[in-house]
């Protein structure tokens, strides 16, 4: 079993580990960042961004070539193919992460493995997943490129509220779908979507009571087949694209007993230093209770732990200090 020491070890090479690599790298510490696959997550399969600061329009994969070409600049080493597998705190302080064969042994760990969207599992969801084929998991991320399209929008919690109201923004006419004739999401969403679909001019219409059965379309998104679930009747709705919010499944099934991790899987940590119950071990992105589930804000969460990180490395016992009496990363 080969074994190796660093002062930082992070887990995931997405946005958010990625960006934790950059300034733990320019901040001149020893750094090894695990990833199960290749960089990038789920932004890899996005092939147009217009929401990051700094780009008008680049594409997933650009980006994180972009980022993790930053990282490996300044020192860092990014090792693919490399899944953590299983975590534990020494007597001494140090972390251990196992991954196959070999032993990561660390004086920090920031956990960034990320989320994957939940998929329906229907005939053509995976065929039109592909950039620019009509499949989206994030609303706020592809709205901007159906302007004046038709398009569905699957889902009954906040984030489907939220997303189809952002879409109605942009499409022609949306359809939003849910097998229920009651919705998961908070009152205040559910009364303001409520507001928009009973408006004269509404572009926005529900489906209740119905479940997508299939995507179809011919190279792009052309349609989708509903089935009403109390009736069993089956109906066609054409339509450009189909924007997918039944939730998401953090990356965190190697986590259980280590850190805190909701009933969900996300795991827990207090939100403003982004410390776990584990001394020494950060987390950030999307896997962690109350993300954003944004390319920005995975970036800058990963930032904030590579910083907050030093005060840990400097004084121990700040891991235990209340949030009011711990320092600002400037020490203002």
């Amino acid at each position: 079993m080969a074994e190796k020491q660093a002062d930082c070890i992070i887990i995931g090479a997405g946005p958010a580990g990625l960006g934790a690599g950059l300034y733990a790298a320019r901040d001149r510490f020893q750094m090894i960042l695990l990833e199960t696959f290749y960089p990038g997550g789920q932004i890899i399969n996005t092939d147009r961004i217009e929401n990051y600061p700094g780009f008008d329009n680049i594409a997933g994969a650009d980006l994180i070539l972009k980022m993790s070409e930053q990282v490996q600049a300044f020192g860092g080493q990014i090792l693919t193919n490399s899944p953590a597998e299983k975590l534990s705190r020494r007597s001494d302080g140090m972390i251990e992460v196992l991954s196959g064969s070999d032993k990561y042994i660390g004086k920090v760990v920031i956990l960034a493995p990320g989320s994957s969207y939940r998929k329906l599992g229907v005939p053509g969801e995976d065929q039109f997943r592909q950039a620019g084929a009509g499949v989206s998991y994030c609303g706020t991320c592809d709205a901007p490129f159906f302007k004046e399209k038709i398009v569905v929008s699957i889902g009954g919690g906040n984030t489907a509220v939220e997303d189809t109201l952002h879409l109605a923004k942009y499409a022609k006419k949306v359809y939003m779908v849910h097998r229920r004739q009651e919705f998961r999401a908070t009152k205040v969403l559910v009364e303001e979507l409520m507001g928009q679909v009973n408006r004269a001019d509404s572009n926005l219409e529900l489906k209740l009571d119905s479940v997508v059965t299939q995507i179809a379309g011919d190279q792009k998104v052309g349609k989708v087949i509903l089935k009403n679930v109390k009736t069993g009747k089956t109906e066609e709705i054409a339509c450009d694209g189909v924007f997918i919010f039944v939730g998401m499944v953090p990356n965190t099934g190697f986590l259980k007993g280590f850190v805190d991790l909701t009933e969900a899987g996300f795991i827990q940590c207090d939100p403003a230093y982004l410390r776990t119950r584990v001394p020494g071990v950060f987390v950030a992105g999307d896997c962690r209770i109350g993300a954003a589930m944004q390319l920005s804000t995975a970036v800058a969460d990963g930032v904030n732990a590579a910083m907050w990180m030093k005060h840990y490395l400097r004084d121990p016992g700040w891991w235990n200090l209340p949030l009011s009496d711990a320092l600002s990363p400037a020490d203002w």
